[in-house]
């Protein structure tokens, strides 16, 4: 997930991202036949998705969902021209893949997707991330990323920097999932409609390096208030805080695309009177930074 830079990562700016420790795992197994059946789990083993297809010419015979069928079509083909050797053996092959969070958490189900899809056909990740997204691909970095990183997509370009996040208040951080899915196809379309003057890009990017040296809550909640109020005003849309939660005492930050998704929250009371907050909102599920975030 996107700790800085949402929207702003697509014209330049560094953004500052946070792999999560939960993911996506797939399982692939060689059948006799010609083509590809298809699966994806939830994170309670249910099937929300099926699709069959034909190798021949990478048709989807069969799927529970149209939109998704034509992705894979274009992801297997993308994979296909990025290695001329895959899927070349005539194998009929049954996929599965597995997801370990609630989809509605907005992780990464695309990214991760063709993070693993890459690995089994062999072809460079970015590649054919940009051959199926428009995207900034920061999402498939940390796919790969064994903790936080800088991320900055230039022209024709790409700068990957793992870093640490020395925050000596990681107790007092909190993700709140709102369960409002959001399309980050729209995001971006948002964000390339929209051109930032090159000062805003370098005070974001100032920003995205500045969070790594806070040494206080207090000097982190300074640093959001900043940041959401630059993307408010970019994007015009109120800050999250102010739309649904005026009354809460710390600061929050809206995560990736705006409206939904996931928040991150700065607490200096309990836990436990942070849950309670959230669940008198409807908001059932608060997690802490150390059992979401890989280091």
């Amino acid at each position: 997930m996107l700790l800085s830079g949402e929207y702003f990562v697509l014209h330049g700016a560094t953004a500052l991202a946070l792999p999560t420790k939960l993911g996506q795992k797939m399982k692939i197994q060689e059948l006799s036949g010609s083509e590809v059946i298809w699966n994806s789990y939830d994170n309670h083993g249910k099937k929300w998705f099926e699709a069959e297809i034909d190798l021949m010419g990478l048709d989807v015979v069969e799927s529970s969902d149209e939109q998704i069928g034509k992705f894979l079509k274009k992801l297997f083909k993308a994979c296909c021209q990025n290695n001329s050797e895959f899927l070349s053996h005539w194998k009929k092959y049954k996929i599965d893949h597995y997801l370990e969070f609630p989809r509605e958490w907005g992780l990464g189900s695309s990214s991760t997707l063709i993070y693993n899809m890459s690995g089994w056909a062999d072809v460079n990740p970015y590649h054919l991330y940009f051959d199926v997204s428009d995207g900034s691909g920061y999402d498939v970095a940390c796919a790969g990323a064994d903790g936080p990183i800088l991320y900055t997509l230039g022209d024709g370009s790409l700068n990957v920097e793992e870093v640490e996040i020395p925050f000596t208040f990681k107790e007092n951080l909190y993700f709140v999932p709102l369960g409002n899915k959001v399309s980050s196809n729209d995001a971006v379309k948002l964000a390339k409609k929209k051109n930032p003057e090159k000062k805003i890009i370098d005070r974001i990017s100032s920003l995205s390096e500045k969070v790594l040296e806070l040494k206080t809550l207090n000097s982190f909640n300074s640093w959001i208030e900043e940041h959401e109020n630059i993307v408010s005003q970019f994007i015009g849309t109120a800050r999250i805080k102010q739309s649904h939660f005026p009354d809460f005492w710390g600061e929050i930050k809206s995560l990736g695309a705006w409206g939904g998704d996931m928040i991150l929250v700065t607490s200096d009371k309990s836990r436990a009177e942070t849950e309670s907050y959230f669940k008198s909102k409807s908001y059932d599920t608060v997690l802490s930074y150390k059992e979401l975030i890989l280091k």
